[in-house]
């Protein structure tokens, strides 16, 4: 459809209101489609001379959530069914297309993108820190693997246990471990970068997956939030005395201490082992340490 006609349509609407941004370019039309900047996505079945089912496939393996609606002038059961394989929100015939039907499509695709935000929020986020959960870190840590061997780029996993968190359970009870454990997750947020994921492994055992950087750069990260983590005790509610705790870190870097996923866990595994086997509160490297002895 032409940029006019859907502005047009737009300036029709009885409730809502939306601001037009134009694009018929496939590649700058993806880059900008996830970048997240838009609430919702009109897209075209026909994008000058490419598909635009195959941009919102792109869009979706790159993790791009914007409700897209397709327009297309196919009116067959076969294109409705792709643009719904594809990740489209819906389909729309552009010969049946009224200011109305388009408001409500745009009405209903902004609220479908809102449940199921919440359903990934559910399905990726650990219930008691708000961090992503384990299955959530495997994945990221599978395509950052993917990306880094690509690219050859660096990354760092550390694996992170908070030292004799059974004792704190023990003394002080299960609320307050659990404040213990979200206090940590708001102090490793505060310390890593945005592009950096953190997670909670398990139990008491965390975890953050830190891009670029050497294996020194990611030591000296795991080292600092050694030091900030003992010098922060946990704030209890009155009249109860601040919680002090410590963290023992092991970190592994792709390449350099395993080529698969599996294998840089069990160098992080190996170095958090060592950093506790040392008297817990620091943090060691997996290429610091001999090679695991065989099988």
């Amino acid at each position: 459809m032409q940029f006019k006609v859907v502005q047009e349509m737009l300036r029709r609407f009885q409730r809502e209101r939306f601001e037009l941004e134009w694009d018929g370019n496939y590649e700058s039309a993806l880059a900008k489609l996830t970048t997240g900047d838009f609430c919702a996505c009109l897209l075209d079945y026909q994008l000058g001379t490419r598909d635009g089912l195959q941009l919102l496939r792109d869009a979706t393996a790159a993790q791009c959530h914007t409700p897209v609606i397709v327009l297309t002038g196919w009116g067959t059961e076969d294109v409705d069914v792709a643009a719904m394989r594809a990740g489209a929100s819906d389909y729309l015939n552009k010969d049946e297309i009224t200011p109305r039907l388009l408001e409500r499509a745009l009405r209903y695709a902004l609220k479908l993108g809102d449940t199921l935000a919440s359903l990934r929020h559910l399905a990726t986020r650990d219930e008691v820190t708000g961090l992503l959960n384990r299955r959530e870190l495997e994945r990221i840590l599978a395509a950052e693997r993917q990306r880094a061997g690509r690219f050859l780029r660096t990354f760092a996993l550390l694996l992170i246990d908070l030292d004799q968190f059974k004792a704190i359970n023990d003394t002080h009870g299960h609320p307050a471990g659990d404040r213990v454990l979200r206090h940590v997750a708001e102090l490793l947020l505060g310390q890593t970068r945005a592009a950096d994921s953190v997670a909670r492994y398990g139990g008491d055992e965390l975890a953050i997956i830190q891009i670029e950087g050497t294996p020194a750069d990611a030591l000296a990260a795991a080292r600092r939030l050694c030091e900030v983590a003992s010098a922060t005790p946990c704030p209890q509610p009155a009249p109860g005395e601040p919680i002090s705790f410590s963290l023992s870190i092991g970190v592994a870097t792709y390449p350099l201490d395993g080529d698969s996923v599996e294998q840089l866990i069990a160098a992080a595994d190996r170095a958090l082992y060592a950093a506790k086997s040392k008297g817990r509160n620091c943090a060691c490297l997996a290429s610091d340490l001999p090679p695991p002895s065989p099988a």
